[in-house]
């Protein structure tokens, strides 16, 4: 066993004991981060605005603070993109982590001090906890790449800008600089295909023993990488062990990361974002992640189904249900105060607090009431796979509301086959019939004859890639839409079906 492996095991030890203590003290815990927060913001034009000196209660924050999302908070990042002090938070954020926003265009998603060293400790804690439950450190001595952003940064009134991948690449501890690929040089690379091949050469001949990003970009990577050696990855990297991952559902593409690595690694899955790292997987014998209560940012959670309504509930921790879709509402040490992160999430253990996303509040699919989600297409999508034998790169689903008479509308599923059924209806059936299962709401649509069953459209070899290049969004941390209540996506997509 190496010193740095050594000194790593005992490192785990400290933080797993760190983390178990908040962690079976919850409430209080929360309770801790929102007097924190309220205190140190009560000077800054948004607390002086909302009354901060006078909350003292949850009840208090709901009272004087509405729920808002970036647009809403827009008028007071603007002073700060001025330059102006003491506005969400005290004095200057130490960074802008430039996102692209859908409606909202470009969002420039203030970083303090406070919050870039949570960040930077959730994802260091992510990897001790592996080493501490598994007892594997010897990792730590090889290798590691992460798929992420450039690190160069622009400047907006003495404030640094870039994405955050590429402002996390500035963290990476000392004792991890040497192990660190691909070098600075390749990272700056602005375009995705011309960066990953470079990557390529670069670690061909390595001892990559971790590897991190979005599984679609890692699977880009993985293809490269087995096309240039004709090998499999796990034969290429012999102690490759460890693959850490965020942004997207891991499980659509485990099934093809394990065929082209040749053997099964661990995994770890992170939930970080520009506003903040929420929860990380806590056990490789079980699912979901850890909730990071302790980390600078308060929850609040409103249920999905009531997210529209006038009289929406905020919940706090206390007042959750398992396996209950709620959008989770954030405020942090950034300066984002009851901020509408987007994302839905669902408990699925509260001893300790963990979760699985489930989708985002904006990207679902209700164009007759059935309020779809992420998660229930994905499920649906991995159940066909395993009774079949098909094999999926990529696929999203829309809506076809108006199809031609005297068909019924249906949802189109656009997919991307690595290998196409053998049975193409019976693959069909089974994403219908699960899909049914999970959702009621569209069994009654079917079974009253309001829709038809779903259709699948395939999709070219590649066509997913050259989908994302064409509207702007390949590599990084750009992910695939998986669903829309619309036709912005699909009608693009079209383009690119097998002819």
């Amino acid at each position: 066993m190496s010193l740095k492996s050594f000194a790593a095991k005992i490192f785990a030890k400290n933080i797993a004991k760190k983390t178990k203590k908040w962690a079976k003290d919850p409430i209080n815990t929360q309770q801790r981060v929102f007097n924190r927060l309220i205190e140190k913001a009560s000077n800054t034009e948004f607390g002086k605005d909302h009354d901060f000196s006078k909350i003292s209660s949850h009840h208090d924050f709901i009272e004087n603070v509405p729920v808002r999302d970036y647009e809403d908070l827009k008028p007071y990042i603007e002073k700060v993109i001025e330059g102006r002090e003491n506005i969400l938070w005290p004095g200057k954020p130490l960074y802008f982590a430039k996102t692209s926003g859908t409606t909202s265009g470009a969002k420039y998603i203030p970083i303090t001090n406070e919050s870039i060293r949570c960040q930077v400790e959730a994802s260091r804690n992510a990897i001790l906890n592996y080493i501490h439950e598994t007892g594997s450190a010897s990792f730590v001595d090889g290798k590691m790449i992460f798929l992420q952003g450039s690190p160069e940064m622009q400047e907006k009134n003495g404030i640094k800008l870039g994405r955050l991948s590429g402002i996390s690449a500035h963290y990476v501890p000392n004792y991890l600089q040497k192990n660190r690929l691909p070098s600075w040089r390749t990272n700056c690379i602005d375009d995705w295909e011309t960066k990953v091949d470079t990557i390529v050469e670069e670690t061909l001949n390595e001892n990559m023993t971790v590897i991190a990003g979005i599984p679609s970009w890692v699977q880009m990577y993985f293809e490269k990488l087995g096309a240039k050696s004709g090998k499999k990855i796990g034969e290429l990297f012999k102690n490759f062990q460890l693959f850490i991952y965020g942004g997207v559902n891991y499980e659509p593409y485990r099934e093809k990361f394990e065929r082209l690595i040749g053997r099964k690694v661990d995994s770890i899955e992170l939930f970080p974002a520009s506003e903040g790292f929420f929860a990380y997987q806590y056990s490789q014998k079980e699912k979901g992640m850890l909730l990071l209560l302790d980390a600078g940012i308060f929850y609040e959670f409103i249920k999905a189904d009531d997210f529209f309504g006038e009289n929406a509930r905020r919940l706090t921790l206390s007042n959750v249900e398992m396996h209950t879709n709620y959008v989770m509402i954030i405020s942090t040490n950034a300066g984002l105060w009851a901020y509408n992160l987007g994302d839905t999430v669902q408990f699925i253990s509260i001893n300790p607090y963990k979760i699985i996303v489930s989708g985002r509040i904006k990207h679902f699919i209700s164009a007759f009431g059935e309020h779809v989600i992420a998660k229930e297409v994905e499920t649906a999508m991995q159940e066909a796979i395993a009774k079949s034998d098909a094999k999926v790169n990529e696929f999203t689903v829309a809506p076809q509301i108006t199809p031609a008479s005297p068909e019924l509308p249906y949802h189109e599923w656009l997919v991307e086959f690595e290998k196409m059924p053998t049975d193409l209806a019976k693959f069909i059936k089974i994403l219908d019939e699960s899909l049914q299962r999970q959702n009621s709401y569209y069994f009654d649509l079917i079974e009253g004859k309001i829709l038809q069953t779903l259709k699948v459209t395939p999709i070219r070899e590649g066509g997913f890639t050259d989908y994302m290049k064409s509207v702007g969004k390949l590599g990084g941390q750009n992910k695939v839409q998986r669903l829309a209540n619309d036709r912005s996506v699909a009608d693009v997509l079209s383009n690119f079906k097998n002819q």
